[in-house]
């Protein structure tokens, strides 16, 4: 199964420069670390360098076009294709972390999108693609309010491959 997992503004902005444009929602974090502990993440190397360093307890697989980069605690793939096969390989469940571009490429093959959607627009520079509402359904939705840890309202969506 493919999952992807991401953070979307309302205006389907998911980055900025290299960072998350709502900063930090812990809730968010908690919610992205319980998804994706223990499985394979698959990235681009524009996520990878935001992050700065390999998750902990996952494996990470980088997609880059650069065939000597390396980074420690990471394999790498040339292709969306390679990683999501690479992946496969090591657990029945794949997180698909980001970012724009991976996601847009890796689109086809999601069973899962757990969304984050947060609720404000930004400005950007990496965007999640459109989807079908058509592929989709909407298998549940929780809501949080702004508070003092949060900025904005999120919900946490699970859409489903029809």
């Amino acid at each position: 199964m493919v999952s992807f997992v991401v953070a979307v503004a309302e205006n389907g902005v998911i980055g900025y420069r290299g960072e998350l444009p709502w900063g930090r929602l812990p809730a968010d974090l908690q919610h992205f670390k319980r998804l994706t502990l223990g499985h394979p993440v698959v990235m681009g190397r524009r996520t990878y360098d935001s992050m700065g360093r390999a998750l902990p307890q996952r494996p990470n697989i980088v997609v880059t076009r650069q065939p000597h980069w390396a980074a420690p605690g990471c394999e790498t793939a040339a292709s969306v294709p390679a990683a999501l096969d690479r992946a496969r390989a090591l657990d029945a469940e794949v997180c698909v972390i980001g970012g724009g571009e991976i996601y847009r490429e890796a689109l086809p093959a999601a069973d899962v999108i757990y969304l984050t959607e947060v609720h404000h627009s930004f400005e950007g520079d990496a965007y999640f693609p459109a989807l079908d509402s058509a592929d989709w359904r909407e298998e549940s939705r929780e809501r949080h309010e702004a508070d003092e840890q949060h900025a904005y309202a999120f919900s946490f969506v699970t859409l489903r491959r029809r």
